[in-house]
């Protein structure tokens, strides 16, 4: 695991995950104005500047929430557009989590980042423009570095106060509680960058913090609120405390938490918020779980609830909902939604079936129904059973109507979709309306224009940026007339289209032909894929319990002369089949890997094991989404193992029989193909494997089954 991923592992040990989820079993989400926005985002700062509404997040859902830096915008809190931002991240690093970003006294528009992959540390850039182009500050050096306020305190989660004095203040941390507190710095409104005071806020001050600090001034009172619990499970929950100064001391505010999970699990780990002062109206703008609950707890949505004051000092407890709240300012659309709530069909839909997970005690049962797409719910999701493609959803709008514009909210607005839409009177013959077969920009929504009379509208994928991604739609939107949207529009990317699955065996490694006591140095891989497996150290073939088979001494290794293909990256489906015998059992040993370890982030990563670890059966590089198994495969004894993965749920089985699973996404980039090791050498095997198999497909439970049949390894005889 790289250092980024053995901190995480360590913290977990340090506190406790306690989870109450209730069961989801059914698509009974009702909200209407909550979720937000439309996509995974996290930790949001809401300005307004102008006459425009800006929601900054971290892009959440990808790899440890590293998805790409990107703004949202609206002129009436209701409709939203986002667009990715010009910013560049230094070199070496993925995230860019928590922004905040304020107006400062020059004019310019100052955005602040934290990253936690070298020391966690807060960036700045600077920008004539909320929307950017964006520059570095601080020539791309932090500008509030870990250790700042208290020796290797993490500086993470920075937000900003402008005082009435024009001082600008910086509260920030995480882990708080490990730490004793949290940190805060006074910057020099001229440069926003010198580090004129620092500070520590004590935890007695503010008790059970553990991030996501957030200050605000109200009639001469300072409340610096924040998050307690673990932002990945139901135990997140905001508080506050109060202060005559900006550098405290600060008093426990009454009623804390004032935001918490709901009874029944539908809003689940709220916090990490943001505060929207509007006239005499306060709003409270934060991140809670998706549903059904994602693994990992980090597909993060965005909510917004009113916020009230009872006194000069006491902010009451929020009632977090799915109706969200009725904003002031006028919706800009105001043409009817033709497709709301109309009847929907399509190609296939998921249906996600799988055990209890530490995110969701008592499991999922979960239809991602076309009719969730007409819904007009942020929170409700049409995904395609597949990423096999073409993939298409129907809306049928009930008689024939002007069809003017088409507004699309795919699962991920920060990477692109190729699709068509196509409209039909008797929904036989179809007539195209727009054309994004070659689509290379991203964007939430996608918004075609045309004039065509229908009944029928179609929207048919048949390309995504990654390779493995499910088509999956939030909101798909159909009206008579053309209204004004933000000019704004996203480059387009330089990325191909994520290769398509060949389905096909592309990895066949077995020793049938070799005889015992023979020294492997090349030989040849029997799947699709060609070349040659080479081995690393010395590996003999053996016969065990009367089956030819390599042995491995914890240092050697097979290593295929042929790179994973394309058809393996991202989360693509695949299948990968050892036949292994393990005469001791460690704690995680490598049987398979195809994909990279650089830059391991959570979940992009991917690799079947054999040990007791939390990652015993597959490691995707983070104790939060690694898969131990339920019952570890006996020791000295012939096993086939498998772990089968279609997308969103992956499944081990061991000899035949389902052991463990868990929802899932990935974000792997191809590498070599490993048997016996993982590219760590504490991971190398030490055993004997008969045969491996690597399919860039998914299996069926009754498929594996005929795999470990068709695959057994001949026992030896007299005569060999």
């Amino acid at each position: 695991m790289n250092r980024f991923s053995f901190l995480f592992s360590s913290l977990a040990v340090l506190f406790s995950i306690n989870s109450a989820l209730a069961q989801v079993t059914s698509n009974d989400f009702l909200a209407l104005g909550n979720p937000l926005l439309s996509g995974y985002f996290a930790d949001p700062t809401v300005k307004k500047f102008g006459d425009t509404y800006y929601i900054y997040a971290t892009t959440d859902g990808i790899k440890l929430a590293s998805g790409e830096p990107q703004v949202w915008i609206s002129k009436d809190f209701v409709n939203w557009y986002n667009y990715k931002l010009k910013l560049n991240i230094p070199a070496g690093l993925n995230n860019c989590w928590a922004p905040d970003i304020i107006h400062g006294s020059d004019g310019k528009f100052y955005y602040y980042m934290g990253n936690c992959e070298m020391g966690c540390n807060i960036y700045g850039y600077v920008s004539d423009s909320p929307m950017g182009p964006f520059e570095p500050i601080n020539d791309g050096k932090a500008v509030i570095p870990a250790g700042t306020s208290r020796k290797d305190f993490p500086a993470l989660d920075a937000q900003f106060l402008v005082d009435d004095d024009g001082s600008v203040y910086s509260y920030f941390g995480t882990w708080c509680t490990s730490f004793g507190g949290m940190g805060f710095v006074k910057l020099d409104p001229k440069d926003m960058v010198s580090i004129q005071k620092t500070g520590f806020i004590p935890i007695a001050q503010i008790p059970k913090a553990f991030e996501a600090a957030y200050p605000i001034k109200r009639n001469g009172k300072y409340f610096l609120m924040y998050s307690s619990g673990d932002c990945r499970l139901s135990s997140y929950a905001v508080h506050y405390s109060v202060s005559d100064h900006p550098e405290g001391p600060f008093t426990p505010g009454k009623n804390s938490p004032i935001l918490v999970t709901n009874n029944d699990g539908t809003i689940d780990g709220p916090g990490h918020h943001s505060i929207l002062k509007e006239g005499d109206d306060y709003y409270i703008v934060y991140h809670r779980h998706d549903n059904p609950h994602s693994m990992n707890g980090e597909y993060r949505q965005v909510c917004v609830d009113k916020l009230d004051f009872s006194d000069s000092v006491t902010i009451e407890k929020v009632i977090p909902t799915h109706e969200g709240v009725t904003f002031p300012a006028k919706n800009q659309i105001t043409s009817p939604n033709l497709a709301y709530k109309v009847k929907a069909s399509a190609s296939s839909y998921y249906h996600l079936i799988s055990d209890p997970t530490p995110y969701s005690k008592t499991g999922y049962n979960y239809c991602y129904l076309p009719e969730n797409a007409v819904d007009d719910n942020n929170g409700t999701l049409w995904k395609a059973k597949s990423s096999d493609l073409p993939q298409s959803l129907t809306v049928d709008l009930g008689k024939m109507q002007q069809v003017k514009r088409v507004m699309t909210q795919f699962e991920y607005p920060t990477y692109y979709y190729q699709y068509k839409l196509e409209v039909s009177t008797d929904s036989i013959h179809w007539t195209l309306f727009s054309d994004k077969t070659n689509n290379r920009r991203c964007g939430s929504p996608m918004i075609d224009d045309h004039d065509a009379s229908a009944r029928y509208v179609r929207l048919t994928v048949n390309g995504t940026e990654k390779a493995g991604m499910i088509p999956a739609v939030w909101n798909l939107k159909v009206y008579d007339s053309l209204f004004e949207v933000p000019a704004y529009q996203n480059a387009e990317s330089k990325t191909e289209p994520g290769a398509r699955s060949t389905k096909s065996l592309l990895v066949d490694f077995n020793v049938d032909a070799l005889k015992a006591g023979s020294v492997i140095t090349k030989l040849p891989n029997k799947g699709k894929l060609g070349g040659y497996f080479e081995a690393n150290g010395k590996l003999v073939v053996k016969q065990v319990e009367g089956v030819k088979a390599v042995a491995f001494d914890g240092s050697s290794y097979l290593r295929l002369s042929k790179e994973a293909p394309a058809s393996l990256d991202w989360n693509s489906a695949f299948t990968a089949s050892v036949w292994v015998y393990n005469p001791t059992i460690e704690s995680g040993e490598c049987l398979l890997a195809w994909n990279s370890r650089e830059n391991m982030l959570q979940a992009s990563y991917a690799a079947l094991m054999y040990g007791t670890g939390h990652y015993g059966a597959v490691a995707h590089g983070d104790g939060a989404v690694d898969l131990p198994y339920k019952e570890v495969p006996a020791k000295g004894q012939w096993h086939h193992i498998v772990v089968t993965f279609d997308g969103a749920l992956e499944n081990v089985y061991v000899d035949g029989k389902l052991n463990t699973q868990s929802p899932l996404s990935l974000f792997v980039e191809k590498g070599d193909i490993l048997i016996g090791a993982s590219g760590e050498p504490s991971e190398n095997f030490s055993g004997y494997v008969a045969g491996a198999q690597l399919y860039d497909k998914a299996m069926t439970q009754h498929q594996v089954g005929l795999l470990m049949k068709s695959s057994q390894p001949r026992k030896l005889t007299k005569s060999n």
